[in-house]
């Protein structure tokens, strides 16, 4: 019941941000959605990583838990996060609205991680469910 009501607080929350997300640019494909969403998670800037999140149930959930998890990290390893580099290692269209990219960061360069990109209406948006389903 917490989760559920922390989700649709944070739902209401990126909801309602008072014109916060107006700064930042929608992505022109879904690489640079993904090098966008990335690199401002890597920064600890979840307000925009936000705005290029697909917000459902689920992904606002995950997202909720990649933010707890990053503000447990160490300063030293917030400074490794922000000065790695991402390093795509395949993008994969599976149709003109689904993209798999593939990837690692400097910082962690055995870990690679795979984000589906969506395009909904006219924006690419991150899809975290893709992370739990690997």
């Amino acid at each position: 019941m917490k989760k559920l009501i922390a989700s649709f607080c944070m739902l209401a929350a990126l909801s309602c941000n008072s014109g916060g997300e107006e700064e930042f640019k929608k992505a022109e494909n879904a690489q640079e959605a993904g090098t966008q969403f990335i690199r401002a998670s890597l920064d600890g800037d979840y307000d925009k990583a936000a705005f290029y999140l697909l917000k459902d149930s689920t992904n606002l959930l995950l997202f909720e838990k990649q933010q707890a998890n990053y503000k447990q990290l160490s300063s030293k390893e917030k400074s490794q996060y922000k000065s790695a580099a991402i390093r795509p290692v395949a993008i994969t269209s599976e149709n003109d609205s689904t993209v798999q990219y593939n990837y690692y960061h400097t910082s962690n360069p055995a870990d690679t991680t795979t984000l589906r990109i969506v395009r909904r209406q006219d924006s690419w948006l991150v899809d975290l469910k893709s992370v739990i389903k690997m």
